[in-house]
């Protein structure tokens, strides 16, 4: 699967990104704390649909399930102007019941439209490459997250994410996060 220079670049993002929320300064595995957390200021994270997508689509995390590879694979290989609208696609995305009003409001947004097919394209991609270490080692309070928070996934579809495929590999993802903080200035962690 050829994925464009922007899907390439956002897939690095969008995993550092849950790799970031997913351990407090402790070590401790609080990524669905800081997902719904994030869930939470949607309104102001709006702003930064176009600016720091990897940074708001993170709230669809597990939110999609894909009836279409086909169809996601050639939105990957597509730049961020030639992205098919997201009602072309929504009809081979399911869309968690839990996520409904979130896609509301986004779609309310000027580029909405464009930002719902960025968010299921990057889950999509976290699907494919096997999701990051973290999503593993917090199963337990995935499961019990979602009972708590009223995220029940119980709509008989079967959601494509990180849980889902156990040949990613650790280090190449790691590496990948090194690398994408490198080129936003940061210092390498050795």
């Amino acid at each position: 699967m050829h994925l464009s220079p922007f899907f390439h670049q956002l897939r690095s993002a969008y995993v550092a990104e849950l790799e970031d929320m997913s351990h407090d300064s402790d070590g401790v595995l609080v990524l669905q704390k800081r997902l719904a957390q994030r869930r939470g200021e949607l309104e102001f994270l709006v702003h930064m649909l176009e600016l720091s997508p990897e940074m708001v689509a993170v709230v669809f995390h597990k939110a999609f399930a894909f009836g279409s590879p086909m169809a996601m694979g050639q939105v990957l290989g597509c730049e961020p102007e030639d992205l098919p609208p997201w009602d072309s696609l929504a009809g081979s995305i399911t869309v968690a019941p839990w996520a409904q009003a979130m896609v509301k409001t986004i779609r309310a947004q000027a580029a909405g439209d464009w930002f719902m097919t960025v968010a299921a394209a990057s889950e999509y991609m976290l699907g494919m490459s096997g999701g990051h270490t973290a999503e593993r080692a917090d199963d337990d309070d995935d499961a019990n997250a979602r009972d708590t928070d009223g995220e029940d996934h119980a709509d008989g579809q079967a959601h494509l994410s990180a849980d889902d495929d156990d040949s990613g590999d650790a280090r190449a993802r790691e590496d990948a996060g090194a690398d994408w903080m490198v080129e936003q200035g940061f210092d390498r962690k050795d």
